[in-house]
Order: C-alpha cells, then sequence, then structure tokens
C-alpha cells in the first residue's frame, strides 16, 4: 500500500513479529465471507462465531488487518451520545436511547475483550474532553447534553475553562463537555489483537487479497487468484465503499492525517495533562489528540484532501503540507510540545455519509449481502455495535440487532458529480476562513458563514 504506516501500525507489527499472513491462492468456501480486515469485519467474525460457533467465516483484505482505518485513526473509543439527536432523527426515540446506551455497554465490552483474550491494545478508559477553543464554540456540547438528559441520561459533565485548562495543561480551552465513559486504545493493537483472536477461534484470514468483483447471484467473492463461495457475504469496506454502485453516493471519501511527537512525558507531567484524556474541539475541521502510553501526543485534524467520483487512491496517504501544518497547530492546542520534534507523520481515507452517522443495510441480490459504512470520525467503539447488526443479518436471525431501525439501508445522498466535489471544495474552503477567524476572535461576513453552514453534519470530522 502506498504512504507510510502510521506509528500504531508499525508498533503493533514490530510486536508481533513472526505471524504468518496467507494470501487466497485457490477456490474455497464459507457460510460468511467477510470483506475487509479492520474492526467491522473482524468484530462481525468474532459476533458470528459467538452466535453460531459452528459457522465457517473467512475474511479477505486489501492490505493486511489493520491497514487501513482501523490502524491509524487517533484510538478514541467513545460513544454515540454526542450524535443522539442524528440517532433519535433516524431511527425515533427509543431505539436511539437503547443504541446510545450500547455504544456505552461498547466502550467497556473492548476492555473486556482485551482484558478477556490478553489483548494488550492499552485501553485506558480516562474519558473524553469535548473543548472549546474559540468563542464561537463554547456551548456547542448543550444541545447533547440537553437531548440525553430529557431522556434520564447524565453523559456529561460540564467543566469551566479553569477546570478543563487544569486537566490540559493548555490555556487555550475555554470550557469543555467531559464524557467519563470514553476511552483510548492503541487502534493497531486492537485490530492485531482481534486478528489473533479471530484466527484462533478458527475464522480464516486472508490478507493482500482485494475483492476483484461480487456476484451476487450466486454469492461468489472473486479475488485474483482464487474465489470464496458463500450463503452470506458482509462488505466491510469503510471508504472503500464508494465502490458500490448503490453506495456510491451515500458515501464520500475525505483524508483525515495525524502526526505523533517524541516521548515527552516529564513535560507532559509539568504542563498536568496526566489523565490520558481523549480531547477534540467543536469545530468542523476537528483537531483531536491524545497521550501515549510511552509519553507522545498524537495530534490529529480532519478535512483533509477530497475524492472526485469516489475514487479512492495515494492522494489521501501523507501529505507534507498537511504535517507542517499540524505541527503548526500541534503547539498552539498542546504548549508543552513546543520544540519537541515530531517523528511520524500519516494519513489515509476515511467514510463519510451526509448526517456523519453510519449506516447499515442489505445489497439487492439473491445471495444475502449486507454492509456497514460511513463511521464519520467515530468507528472505533461502533464498529462493535454494527458488527451485531451484521452478524445478525448475515446469520438470518430474526433478533434485536437484525430488527434494528438503523438496519435500513442508505437514508440520504450527497449531490452527483461534479457538484460534489466543487461543493464540497468551496464549502471546506468557507469553513477553513470561518473558523480561523474564529480562531482569532474576529467576525464573519454572512456570506462566508451561509457557505460554511451547507456542510452537513460529521462532514470534514476527522476519524478519531
Amino acid at each position: 500500500m502506498a504512504g507510510p504506516r502510521s506509528l500504531w501500525l508499525q508498533e503493533a507489527l514490530r510486536a508481533e513479529e513472526g505471524v504468518e499472513s496467507q494470501e487466497l491462492l485457490e477456490d474455497t468456501r464459507a457460510d460468511v465471507c467477510i470483506v475487509g480486515g479492520g474492526y467491522t469485519g473482524l468484530w462481525t467474525a468474532l459476533r458470528i462465531k459467538e452466535l453460531e460457533p459452528g459457522a465457517d467465516v473467512v475474511v479477505i483484505d486489501q492490505d493486511i488487518c489493520g491497514g487501513g482505518p482501523s490502524g491509524r485513526n487517533g484510538g478514541f473509543a467513545l460513544t454515540w451520545w454526542s450524535k443522539v439527536s442524528t440517532l433519535i432523527n433516524r431511527v425515533g426515540e427509543e431505539e436511539a436511547i437503547r443504541l446510545a446506551k450500547a455504544s456505552e455497554d461498547a466502550v467497556r465490552e473492548i476492555g473486556a475483550f482485551c482484558e478477556r483474550e490478553g489483548v494488550d491494545a492499552h485501553f485506558h478508559e480516562g474519558g473524553w474532553l469535548w473543548t472549546a477553543t474559540s468563542p464561537a464554540q463554547i456551548g456547542a456540547w448543550i444541545p447533547s447534553v440537553e437531548t440525553a438528559a430529557a431522556h434520564g441520561a447524565h453523559p456529561y459533565e460540564l467543566l469551566s475553562a479553569e477546570e478543563v485548562q487544569e486537566r490540559t495543561g493548555s490555556p487555550i480551552h475555554l470550557g469543555a463537555a467531559y464524557e467519563k465513559t470514553a476511552a483510548i486504545v492503541q487502534p493497531a493493537l486492537l485490530a492485531r489483537g482481534l486478528r489473533r483472536v479471530a484466527v484462533e477461534k478458527g475464522v480464516r484470514i486472508y490478507e493482500r487479497t482485494p475483492m476483484v468483483d461480487l456476484d451476487r447471484e450466486d454469492g461468489v467473492v472473486h479475488t485474483p487468484s482464487g474465489r470464496v463461495s458463500a450463503d452470506a457475504v458482509v462488505l466491510a469496506l469503510n471508504a472503500w465503499a464508494t465502490k458500490i454502485p448503490e453506495l456510491a453516493r451515500a458515501v464520500v471519501a475525505v483524508a483525515s492525517d495525524m502526526v505523533a511527537t517524541a516521548p515527552m512525558q516529564e513535560k507532559l507531567e509539568e504542563s498536568g495533562w496526566t489523565g490520558g484524556e481523549a480531547i477534540s474541539d467543536c469545530r468542523l475541521l476537528v483537531h483531536y489528540y491524545r497521550t501515549t502510553q510511552d509519553g507522545r501526543v498524537a495530534f490529529g485534524r480532519g478535512g483533509g484532501r477530497l475524492a472526485f467520483g469516489g475514487r479512492v487512491n495515494s492522494n489521501f496517504d501523507y501529505n507534507g503540507r498537511q504535517t507542517r501544518e499540524l505541527e503548526e497547530e500541534l503547539v498552539t492546542l498542546v504548549p508543552a510540545a513546543k520544540d519537541v520534534p515530531v517523528t511520524h507523520a500519516w494519513g489515509g481515507p476515511i467514510d463519510r455519509t451526509p448526517d456523519g452517522f453510519p449506516m447499515v443495510g442489505a445489497l439487492p441480490a439473491r445471495t444475502k449481502i449486507v454492509y456497514g459504512t460511513g463511521y464519520s470520525g467515530n468507528g472505533v467503539a461502533p464498529s462493535l455495535t454494527i458488527a451485531k447488526i451484521l452478524a445478525s443479518s448475515a446469520l438470518r436471525r430474526d433478533d434485536e440487532w437484525s430488527g434494528s431501525p438503523l438496519n435500513c439501508g442508505v437514508c440520504a445522498k450527497f449531490p452527483p458529480e461534479p457538484i460534489r466535489f466543487v461543493g464540497g471544495l468551496v464549502v471546506r474552503q468557507a469553513v477553513r476562513h470561518k473558523e480561523g477567524r474564529e480562531d482569532q476572535g474576529k467576525s464573519v461576513d454572512p456570506v462566508t458563514k451561509a457557505v460554511a453552514g451547507l456542510a452537513p453534519q460529521g462532514f470534514f470530522r476527522a476519524r478519531r
């Protein structure tokens, strides 16, 4: 694959030196074939084996498991409470609250999985700080807080500027909502740990094995050197879902970029940022950052390159200009990082939906073909919940997961090309101008504000 591996994946691969990887070199048959070896695909495989231990499950991936977004994201295991209003619009109040609570359970389940299976993914339940870094951002969390409270849920604690500054060691924060349930993980260690456990439970995994064609009538996944015939197919493709005709206008690929500093534990301790919180601001071009077990700061930003016509290529990988901008922004938001060298930089495509919330559904086919995609910046923990829907659907089970109103397929679409691409560029530039002026405490002209307001919810948010 083009572009450098993330810090996370480099660490994970070093830790498992000697692990065998195999490609599919022949035709085979399975009960379920899963296309995509990231969180969604691997959680789905494990869920299927939990529900039906005798099921024969095959997973294929064009790279290696964790080589995509699952191995390069920020490692934020967040709930759906910040998007509860969107969730209510999608599925109604009762199911939305059930799913939001299930998303809390998913964070805890990741921790329990790591402990039970001996997966050292650096799981740390330090919570999430959803902060304001300009006056315009103050209180952006209030609708989510109030909606949750109206349904008897109180996931957030509101913090003053002084309180959040003390916790982060950064004077730029003007207030925050703190969600205790959230956690951080080393994302690639989690992905590779999921792979190991799946293999141990009998899942057959073929890496460096891309799907080149899908026979929807007979349930055959074609690869360069073999075929998988299956009773059901699960498409866990993330940004590559843009290649599926029915999903091409329901998902867009947007780049997200990250950098990581050299270890700076002493500086972190001096600043006061020692709680291991996940932090992100309320911008559309969101900044997100966290510390690592060895005392680094990993720092990212969404809203990078866009794809014309859904083409996902090396344009989404490492970008020198984005890296230089991130280095400047890092020091602004994390003053303790001043004079600390940046040792790693990486990027990649992530999947967006019009309302910033994932979609799950089935494709028209004689064979059972289901998909889950569009995490829009929050996939580490929600992928476990989506996997429960996919597993039940693939196995044709009639339960609370397959029957969830969330399992309804495409709910909205982006405009066709070239309107989508050109419009995305114009709106992104307006958002950058608007938020740049807000960062400086300056007013924003009505035209810029109006154009920036056209950005779909979560469109530019980064994969945390």
